[in-house]
């Protein structure tokens, strides 16, 4: 049998704790077709591995590529990590279901991007992916806000009976699309105004498909131990999976919870609770500026929150209850503005809201709703907040999976805009650099199943995670002694360093460190981790 690829001589990390093993991998037709040594076989192309790490592809469980790989499918910061599967959806924000309020909000993020397509349901965009081609396999998530969005929109309030069972059908038929789970994102509009039954009902809808519920929860600050308890409560109460979106402990009053909630997940799986968690290795988080606001300024969708924005009333309210909830003072030497959407205001990518408030001569409140006025809400922050100590916990969970929570980037083209957080670069690489290498908080074994076997199974991935004849061959093939992330705070378009060869479904995505623009990745959905089409 003559193979397609072969690699030789290096170190195999399976994906499933096993102790590494000295061995050769042959790849044919996409999947591998034999591990152990070579006999002579033909193959096509040859991968000298000696001393280094062959591991399946690393999968990026927490991403938000869902536009962003329609407008530069090559997915270029993530292939140069080594990530040969994203999840996205993430955060209760997913790329469908798209109906009513929800399409008219997700407009702009399409137009600044400059993707021309539209579409409504999961299968609709599942198509469009496949039909430009994608450089990794891309599984989703539902988002709850897609779903609470498109039955009631940004308004406050519980869904009626009616209401609610219109959302379990949308769930419903977005998992029969493909989707592998829901996500909410707890503290965005409009799955912060939703109830726990609400959640429980909706996830009791995927109970029967064994699909997971994961959750950027209500407070990772003043609220965090009841917000942890929520998903506690319901995965108990739904009987499905729960997954904790970027574990993590803001603002130092708050730090010294992170025991409490680390002891808090032990229990409740050894109470038979399936929950699970997920982490990016930095000390500093990034999302919407406008996330700062009080939950109330977003009822009724942009066009409502602009409105509550301008007018003079309103607006000294919202500042009054910003500085409230301890928005003030040296907090805003932490907060940096890592995209806007104007020329005139591009300056600011970079700045924290201190030093730009100095420069302007304003209070930092009043600067943060004037820039989200100029910038019609469009702008982006990264947000200092967390304990390295902290990090170290959350990592050290046997349970915890890594996932960078950004989204695929280009070094050039669409994509290449603002200053994002380096994690868009440098999430794995790190993990494996500083945290295993450096500070060994794990052997390389269990680290390569943190981000591969565990990640394949929480998510019902098939065929994904692990190096075993007859799965696909999605493989990250690094020097472990080399690698780590170059990518910094004001540097963000940085390559990591030590990634030598990535494959996705046997097709080289990295060549010897070089992209080769390869466009091999499927889509992955609930029915086994196929190709959406034949």
């Amino acid at each position: 049998m003559k193979l397609d690829l072969l690699i030789k001589g290096g170190m195999v990390y399976d994906g499933e704790r096993t102790p590494p093993f000295s061995a050769d991998i042959g790849i044919s037709a996409g999947r591998i077709s034999f591990i152990g040594r070579y006999r002579g076989r033909e193959s096509a192309a040859i991968i000298d591995a000696g001393g280094m790490a062959v591991a399946p592809g690393f999968i990026d469980t927490h991403s938000h590529s869902d536009f962003t790989l329609l407008a530069d499918p090559r997915a270029e910061g993530k292939i140069c990590q080594g990530v040969t599967t994203e999840i996205n959806g993430n955060c209760g924000m997913s790329a469908a279901p798209l109906y009513g309020m929800v399409r008219e909000k997700r407009e702009g993020d399409l137009m600044e991007l400059g993707i021309k397509e539209r579409w409504n349901t999961l299968g609709e965009y599942f198509s469009l992916l496949q039909k430009k081609g994608i450089a990794l396999n891309v599984a989703t998530l539902a988002g709850h806000g897609n779903i609470r969005g498109s039955v009631m929109g940004y308004a406050d309030g519980h869904p009626s009976e009616q209401e609610l069972s219109y959302m379990c059908g949308i769930l419903r038929e977005a998992t029969e699309q493909g989707a592998i789970g829901l996500s909410s994102g707890l503290i965005y509009p409009p799955g912060v105004y939703s109830q726990t039954g609400e959640l429980v009902e909706l996830s009791k809808t995927l109970r029967d498909r064994r699909l997971v519920y994961t959750s950027h929860i209500r407070s990772e600050g003043d609220r965090l131990v009841d917000s942890v308890a929520e998903v506690l409560e319901i995965g108990r109460k739904s009987g499905v999976k729960a997954h904790i979106s970027h574990i993590k402990t803001a603002g130092k009053d708050n730090w010294k919870k992170a025991d409490e909630v680390c002891l808090m997940l032990k229990e409740a799986r050894r109470a038979g609770v399936m929950v699970t968690c997920d982490r990016y290795p930095y000390t500093a988080s990034a999302t919407d500026l406008d996330s700062l606001l009080p939950p109330w300024v977003y009822a009724g969708g942009n066009d409502a929150e602009m409105k509550r924005l301008t007018d003079g009333e309103t607006r000294a309210r919202i500042a009054r209850e910003m500085i409230g909830m301890g928005l003030s003072g040296d907090y805003w030497k932490g907060v940096k503005i890592s995209s806007v959407v104007s020329e005139a205001n591009s300056w600011m990518e970079g700045e924290s809201v201190a030093d730009i408030a100095l420069r302007l001569g304003l209070n930092e409140v009043s600067l943060v709703l004037r820039i989200l006025v100029e910038e019609n809400l469009r702008v982006g922050a990264i947000f200092l907040s967390m304990s390295e100590d902290n990090l170290v916990k959350y990592l050290s969970l046997p349970f915890c999976m890594i996932g960078s929570d950004s989204s695929a980037r280009g070094f050039d083209g669409p994509t290449k805009i603002g200053k994002p957080h380096p994690r868009t670069f440098g999430t794995f690489p790190r993990f494996f650099g500083r945290y295993v290498r450096e500070r060994a908080l794990m052997d390389l074994s269990e680290a390569v199943h943190r981000t591969t076997g565990l990640s394949a199974q929480t998510f019902g991935l098939s065929g994904r995670g692990r190096l075993a004849e007859g799965m696909w061959a999605d493989i990250t093939v690094f020097e472990p002694e080399k690698i780590v992330d170059t990518s910094t705070y004001d540097d963000p378009f940085r390559r990591p360093e030590g990634i030598r060869y990535v494959l996705v479904n046997g097709i080289p995505a990295l060549w010897d460190s070089r992209l080769t623009g390869n466009l091999a990745g499927k889509v992955l959905t609930a029915r086994g981790g196929s190709n959406v089409s034949p």
